[in-house]
């Protein structure tokens, strides 16, 4: 008995901390964030600068944000990991100190025990399952927020890569997101023109899709069907699913594109860069999916130059391809039509029944995020993002005073995710590509 008891304490340790735990874990965060924004009112007192004091809230802000983020799995994880995208539209003096947690919230997560790795697996194979998976590292090679990934051999021989989803991760992704979506508020203060409340409703939304190893799986078919002689691009076969686990074929690689990012060439940068976006706008043409987790570990340097592509839990279904406007519109844009701008946007419902605004002032709001399309290569650059979000939290016509007068329709969510998400990592990697060419190939409707 007494066995059979530690037996099921030790279980207890390696699920995902308790919804208590982890609720306490980030409601410390907004008494932390009280507490500074008291220290700050009394350092305005005491004659310092507000731009001073703004800075020091929001430094001691993201220390805790990302201490707490990084050690929890969940919706905190995935939080933090969709956050960390946007990185390069921090001030240098925040993200700076962070920028290594910041990369790890991309690309790692506190691993599960082999016990538990053991039970999920005669759980979703079976009691036999080592007769189909013969060979199993213990310590995985990557984890994340639902789930880690372990190497393997299939029985077939195959090398493999065996995605294991945590036991109470549906549970712990709901609380967290629940929780985090009260904290918004608080996220604001690291960047005021980055709104998080849209990201976490949609990471809501989606919950039950990126839960559901056998979805993915159906997502990761297509797409390997379409790359699998490609010259550029590399994805997975998968060789086994069910609900909870998914097993894939193993890819080799030297570094993901959060490690390029970190360390890498200029050269490798404009590579993957230039390749990266390609991959998540062609998407929609050539398959009628578009990848929609675009952090940097997703992406993987193989050994043999090519890029490859893992996690497929979060996809955009565009049978139809892009929404067709969106090549014309963007063509018009930089065509400088302010008039044929502002109808085409409020055709696709982006301005409400109601709404006014002038073309002119729409057209200056909209102008700057042309900029990638306009000439022959464009550089994208930490600093030219940080323009754009100081801009957006502006009070005049060009920044908060538009901003809150546009709407985002619901067949855009994801597509404004992964274009906002992928242009954040584009400016990480401080890449200059080739990005009006890349439309022309992958826009229906932009090409003069």
């Amino acid at each position: 008995m007494e066995d059979e008891g530690r037996e099921s304490r030790r279980r207890d340790r390696s699920l995902p901390a308790s919804a208590i735990g982890r609720g306490a874990r980030l409601a410390s965060l907004p008494v932390g964030f009280a507490g500074r924004t008291a220290l700050g009112v009394g350092r305005r007192i005491g004659g310092a600068p507000a731009d001073a004091v703004m800075t020091e809230v929001q430094r001691r802000t993201a220390e805790q944000i990302f201490s707490v983020l990084g050690q929890l799995k969940g919706g905190a994880m995935k939080f933090g990991q969709a956050m960390s995208i946007f990185e390069a539209a921090l001030p240098d003096e925040i993200a700076g100190p962070y920028r290594e947690t910041l990369t790890k919230l991309q690309d790692a997560a506190p691993p599960m025990p082999p016990a538990v790795v053991h039970r999920v697996l005669a759980r979703e194979l079976g009691d036999d399952w080592r007769d189909l998976l013969v060979e199993l590292e213990d310590t995985p090679a990557a984890a994340a927020s639902i789930g880690q990934v372990h190497r393997g051999r299939w029985h077939d021989g195959r090398e493999v890569a065996v995605k294991i989803q945590y036991p109470g991760a549906a549970k712990a992704l709901q609380s967290d997101l629940r929780q985090l979506a009260r904290l918004s508020r608080l996220f604001g203060v690291l960047a005021p023109g980055l709104d998080v409340k849209p990201l976490i409703a949609e990471l809501q939304e989606r919950v039950a899709e990126e839960l559901d190893y056998e979805l993915e799986a159906a997502s990761q078919r297509v797409f390997h069907a379409a790359y699998v002689d490609h010259p550029v691009v590399s994805v997975p076969a998968v060789v086994h699913a069910s609900s909870q686990t998914l097993v894939t074929e193993w890819m080799d690689s030297r570094a993901s594109l959060a490690e390029i990012i970190r360390s890498g060439t200029t050269q490798e940068r404009d590579h993957y860069g230039e390749h990266y976006v390609r991959f998540l706008l062609e998407g929609p043409e050539h398959v009628g999916l578009m990848h929609a987790d675009p952090h940097p570990g997703n992406f993987r340097v193989l050994e043999d130059g090519r890029m490859g592509v893992v996690d497929f839990g979060a996809v955009a279904r565009l049978p139809d391809g892009l929404p067709p406007a969106i090549g014309p519109l963007l063509r018009i844009a930089i065509d400088g039509d302010a008039e044929a701008v502002s109808a085409g946007l409020r055709a696709e419902g982006f301005l409400r029944p109601g709404t006014s605004i002038e073309p002119e002032v729409l057209a200056a709001y909209l102008g700057p995020f042309f900029e990638p399309a306009v000439a022959g290569e464009f550089t994208f650059t930490r600093e030219w993002l940080r323009r754009q979000m100081q801009r957006l939290s502006s009070p005049g016509v060009e920044g908060m005073a538009t901003s809150l007068r546009i709407n985002l329709p619901p067949e855009y969510l994801l597509i404004h995710r992964v274009w906002m998400g992928g242009i954040g990592v584009l400016s990480q990697l401080e890449a200059t590509a080739p990005f009006k060419a890349i439309l022309q190939d992958t826009l229906p409707g932009f090409a003069e």
